[in-house]
């Protein structure tokens, strides 16, 4: 995120690179940094003769970079920002190679190369880099989640609590520009107050504090069985906001990584998180869960998971049985 943050204090300052390479897995990073230089390189005015908005599925590559040589008109600059490039072979472009050597001063080039990313071995990518030229977007791990949504506060002027920075990436996944959106619409909600909590986050973005696959799965570990099957029993009430496939999901990916906790020599919440890479917030979830679920029961937890969710697809189930029928079964067996 400081590469990122330095890029768009340079891009707003006016510094701008002659060429942005814009590549990997994760979109929310190229499209900002893209939106951005559309935004900030030209004038309303001289858009209309100098920008340039191709798409990689409609041109080659010996067009892109004879464009990019073209002199802007009556204007500093001329912008070409090249979307959807991941069909070009950039890694075997021997004009790209040559224009890299020598851009035009006067072009800013952007190339959106979303979800792929050059051969690193290739001479062009490591020009591009020693250049300052490319910038990669990596796919966050969900364990890197919350990290980023209190990075994210933090630069929108907000506070945000362990607990809700937890909320949101279980319940957002590791979707950042879903995340980004939620958090700017809660910003916009807040006004002076500047503190996301739990609270904030069940009215605004629909995620009950109480009832949701988090704490069913705190419901689950701690052995509570009320809290679990009042938590069901509110999942079948609002089965949009609730879906099995995603509660099924969680709870095998615990089980899971409980597996491994069980097999790991030291079991402190630090080796814990680092194993499983993920969140330390979550670390002393599995102290727990060692405790009531010995290597035995996990196993066959996880067979009744996996058996659950065939039910719920309809295989070897009554045909009267109801998404509560099946994880009532589900919870009892999990807990008894």
């Amino acid at each position: 995120m400081k590469e990122y943050n330095n890029l768009v204090k340079d891009i707003k300052n006016k510094n701008f690179l002659p060429i942005y390479f814009l590549e990997g897995e994760e979109p929310f990073y190229i499209d900002k940094i893209s939106t951005l230089l559309e935004e900030n390189v030209l004038s309303e005015e001289e858009k209309a003769f100098n920008q340039t908005i191709i798409y990689g599925t409609e041109t080659d590559l010996d067009s892109i970079f004879s464009l990019a040589k073209q002199f802007p008109m009556g204007a500093e600059r001329q912008l070409i920002i090249v979307k959807e490039a991941k069909g070009l072979n950039f890694d075997k472009s021997e004009s790209f190679e040559n224009y890299i050597k020598n851009p035009q001063s006067s072009t800013i080039l952007v190339i959106n190369y979303k979800y792929k990313a050059l051969d690193k071995r290739k001479s062009l990518t490591k020009q591009l880099n020693q250049r300052g030229y490319i910038f990669s977007s990596d796919k966050l791990y969900d364990n890197q989640v919350p990290a980023w949504i209190g990075s994210l506060c933090q630069s929108s002027g907000l506070e945000i609590d362990e607990k809700s920075k937890a909320l949101l990436a279980e319940f957002l996944g590791s979707d950042l520009s879903r995340i980004d959106n939620e958090v700017q619409k809660l910003k916009l909600i807040l006004r002076d107050s500047k503190k996301i909590t739990p609270e904030i986050i069940e009215k605004n973005i629909g995620i009950s504090k109480e009832y949701n696959n988090f704490e069913l799965r705190k419901a689950i570990v701690e052995k509570n069985a009320a809290q679990a099957y009042k938590i069901i029993d509110y999942f079948e009430k609002n089965p949009k906001a609730n879906p099995i496939v995603i509660t099924f999901g969680t709870m095998i990916s615990f089980f899971s990584n409980l597996l491994i906790v069980h097999s790991l020599p030291v079991k402190t919440p630090q080796n814990i998180a680092k194993e499983l890479k993920i969140n330390p917030f979550f670390a002393n979830e599995y102290i727990t869960a060692i405790k009531n679920y010995p290597l035995k029961k996990t196993t066959l937890c996880i067979s009744y998971l996996r058996d659950a969710d065939m039910k719920s697809k309809g295989v070897q189930v009554s045909s009267q049985a109801t998404t509560k029928d099946i994880l009532m079964e589900l919870i009892y067996k999990i807990l008894h």
